[in-house]
């Protein structure tokens, strides 16, 4: 599902300084939100903000007992969209929340922004949308001013507008399911940096073509890396093509088959088994819940592509990009006993 942003507007922002607690750091709260009249500040707030939501991954709110309803920010999102408490307000409680559960003492201090947007566009349907986002880093830049013929340069630290450290946007819609949410985290994947998923947002994928192909495409990486040699002999050259068909069926298919998967893509009866199992105790594992068919996201399929390898490396010597016909290649050993692929083409590029 994608985002158009070419109709929204910025309604309001509020800015909120929030630190660690653990640290002794204070919460400074604003009282008013920010005054915008410039044109070109608009303009860099609008990127600062979306930039880094063009291929959202989808989420909803969730809860320690699954119940949504008892997720605070759920809480705070549907009385602001609803009108039972002033934007100002509901930013301040936004940033209270995120300073009460910023105890690892890790946990960097930043600005908060939290934000207003009207007539977003979000597949078919237009919605109001609340943005949540901080500034974890800031940077150096050199301010360059002219006086009559003279310069003068001084340093300032900034907000770099083409990075944003964490942010989630929240769509007034599917309030029943727990709303629609995504999400973006640029820190590293440390525990303490998780704070910003699990223990403020506490969301949850949401069950839609994204997710599934996602998910599927993601146990079947597992399976072929981890799992399949452990009962057969392949080679990492099988492995690649096995990715690779796996790939392919997603690319040339607008509906996915679980059936017709296996038979096109895995063909052995026993390799099939074996991924069954895999699958089931993967999903079990996991809490996934992917049906059998479902209608396929190119999205996603382009998304996971991308940690699909198909490259063969041989010592530091060569690597081999295996994309297609895996009868093209052939491996053996001499009797010397050098290893070696022996590779056929038909043409040369």
């Amino acid at each position: 599902m994608l985002i158009d942003h070419s109709s929204t507007e910025l309604k309001k922002v509020m800015v909120h300084h929030v630190g660690n607690r653990t640290n002794g750091e204070e919460l400074n709260l604003s009282k008013t939100s920010l005054n915008i009249t410039a044109p070109d500040v608009e303009l860099m707030l609008f990127k600062y903000f979306l930039s880094a939501f063009n291929n959202p991954e989808f989420f909803s709110f969730s809860f320690s007992n699954k119940d949504f309803r008892l997720n605070p920010l759920y809480s705070f999102a549907q009385s602001c969209f609803e009108g039972t408490e002033e934007f100002e307000e509901v930013s301040k409680h936004i940033a209270k929340y995120l300073f009460e559960i910023s105890t690892h003492p890790q946990i960097k201090s930043g600005d908060l922004f939290i934000a207003f947007f009207t007539d977003v566009q979000l597949g078919e349907q237009t919605c109001n949308m609340i943005g949540i986002f901080k500034s974890e880093t800031r940077q150096a830049f050199l301010k360059l001013d002219k006086n009559n013929s003279d310069y003068q340069i001084e340093s300032i630290e900034g907000i770099n507008v083409d990075k944003i450290d964490k942010g989630c946007l929240i769509f007034n819609t599917e309030k029943d399911q727990g709303y629609r949410v995504c999400m973006v985290d640029k820190s590293n994947k440390s525990a303490e940096a998780q704070y910003w998923k699990d223990s403020f947002l506490q969301v949850q994928a949401c069950s839609d073509e994204f997710h599934q192909t996602k998910e599927f495409l993601n146990i079947t990486k597992h399976f072929v890396t981890q799992k399949l040699d452990e009962e057969f002999e392949v080679t990492k050259a099988d492995k690649i093509d096995l990715l690779n068909r796996s790939v392919a069926y997603f690319k040339t298919h607008e509906t996915f088959d679980k059936e017709e998967f296996e038979e096109q893509v895995l063909q052995d009866s026993e390799v099939i088994k074996s991924f069954r199992s895999f699958d089931h105790q993967y999903r079990e594992e996991h809490e996934l819940e992917i049906q059998d068919s479902f209608d396929i996201s190119n999205q996603a399929v382009k998304k996971q592509a991308r940690i699909f390898k198909s490259v063969l490396k041989l010592d530091k010597n060569f690597h081999i990009y295996i994309h297609g016909n895996r009868n093209m290649i052939e491996q053996g050993i001499e009797q010397d006993g050098r290893k070696f692929y022996k590779i056929y083409y038909n043409e040369e590029a």
